[in-house]
C-alpha cells in the first residue's frame, strides 16, 4: 500500500487584512495620517497555511486549509493568494450568508501593531464543517488550531484528529476572556502562547526563564500535553512533561510584528510533520519567527526554508 504524502492542516479563520502604517498609533478618540496602506491575506487559520505552505516547498508534505469564505470579493482575493502559496484549499467551504471575516491593523514606527477583527464568516464555524473536513482531520499528521472561530468548533476538529492519532497544536490567539472551554485542554498536544496570553491563561507574565517554566507548569497541570512559552526578544521557553529548556532569540532587526505567531506555528508545524522532535522543533518555530518580523504583511511575511536554515547556521 502507497503511504500518503504528511498533511499539514490548518483549520480556522480567514480574512482580509487591511493594514495601515503611521508613525503612531492613535489615541482614543485621535485620528492620525498613515504612510502607507495596503490589503493583503491574513486571518491566523489562513496565516498559519500559507506560511506552512511556503516552508514546505522543499519537502515531501502537503498543507490544507479548512474554514469559510464569503462568496464576496474578499472572499476571491483570499481563495487566489492561497493557492499562489501552494495551500489545498479543498476543505475551505464558501459562505453565502455570511462576509469574509476582515481584520484593521494600525502599525507605528516602531513596529508595534494594534488589530481589529470582524470576524465574518469565521464565527459561524460548526460541526459541518468539521463533518466537512473530516477526511483531512483524519489524516493530518499536524493539525493547526487558533482561537478566531468558535471554541467549540476548536474542539471537536482537535478531537477529531487526535483520535485519528495526529499532532493537534493550538495558538490560543486572540486569548479568551473566559479561558479555553474546559475538554479542550485535554486535546492538546503542544500549547504556543505568547507573553500576554500566557499571563491570560495563568497569571503569570513570563519576563524570566523562571516565570516561564512556572506558567508552563500550570498549563501542564491542566492537561496540555506541551508547552511551548513564546517570550518575544528573550526567546522560547519549551516543557513536555518531562523535560524542559530555554531557548535564545535569534538575533534580527523587526520592522513588523504582526505575522511573527503564525510563522512560528508554520514553522513549528512543518519540523513536527518531518519528524522533528520538541526541542528541535521549537528552534526552527523560532527562526520562522524571527524572519517573518523583518519583513511586512502578515501571510506575505513568512520565509522560505533556505531563509530560515540560513539564519540557524548563523
Amino acid at each position: 500500500m502507497t503511504q500518503r504524502t504528511p498533511l499539514i492542516l490548518s483549520f480556522g479563520s480567514i480574512n482580509i487584512d487591511l493594514t495601515a502604517r503611521s508613525q503612531r498609533l492613535p489615541r482614543p478618540g485621535e485620528t492620525v495620517h498613515a504612510d502607507s496602506y495596503a490589503i493583503g491575506l491574513g486571518g491566523k487559520g489562513s496565516n498559519q497555511a500559507a506560511a506552512a505552505a511556503r516552508l514546505a516547498r522543499p519537502f515531501d508534505l502537503d498543507v490544507a486549509l479548512a474554514g469559510r469564505v464569503g462568496c464576496d470579493a474578499f472572499g476571491a482575493q483570499a481563495r487566489a493568494s492561497l493557492t499562489d502559496f501552494g495551500v489545498d484549499l479543498s476543505p475551505l467551504r464558501d459562505d453565502a450568508d455570511n462576509p469574509t471575516g476582515i481584520a484593521l491593523i494600525g502599525i507605528d514606527a516602531s513596529a508595534e501593531n494594534c488589530i481589529t477583527v470582524a470576524g465574518g464568516a469565521n464565527m459561524v464555524l460548526d460541526g459541518t464543517d468539521v463533518v466537512a473536513a473530516s477526511p483531512w482531520l483524519d489524516r493530518a499528521r499536524v493539525l493547526l488550531l487558533q482561537l478566531e472561530i468558535p471554541q467549540t468548533t476548536v474542539l471537536a476538529a482537535a478531537r477529531r484528529t487526535r483520535q485519528a492519532g495526529g499532532i493537534v497544536v493550538l495558538d490560543p490567539a486572540p486569548a479568551p476572556a473566559q479561558g479555553l472551554l474546559a475538554p479542550l485542554w485535554s486535546e492538546i498536544d503542544i500549547l504556543t502562547p505568547n507573553e500576554s496570553e500566557t499571563f491570560s491563561l495563568t497569571g503569570i507574565r513570563p519576563t524570566t526563564v523562571e516565570e516561564a517554566g512556572e506558567a508552563a507548569d500550570i498549563l501542564l497541570a491542566k492537561g496540555v500535553r506541551a508547552v511551548l512559552v513564546k517570550m518575544g526578544a528573550k526567546g522560547v521557553f519549551w516543557h513536555d512533561g518531562t523535560a524542559s529548556g530555554h531557548l535564545p532569540p535569534f538575533h534580527v532587526v523587526p520592522i513588523d510584528t504582526v505575522a511573527a505567531g503564525d510563522c512560528f506555528n508554520a514553522g513549528l508545524a512543518v519540523a513536527l510533520a518531518c519528524g522533528e522532535n520538541l526541542k528541535d522543533a521549537a528552534r526552527i518555530a523560532s527562526a520562522c519567527g524571527a524572519l517573518a518580523t523583518t519583513r511586512h504583511g502578515a501571510a506575505d511575511a513568512a520565509p522560505e526554508w533556505e531563509e530560515v536554515a540560513a539564519l540557524m547556521r548563523g
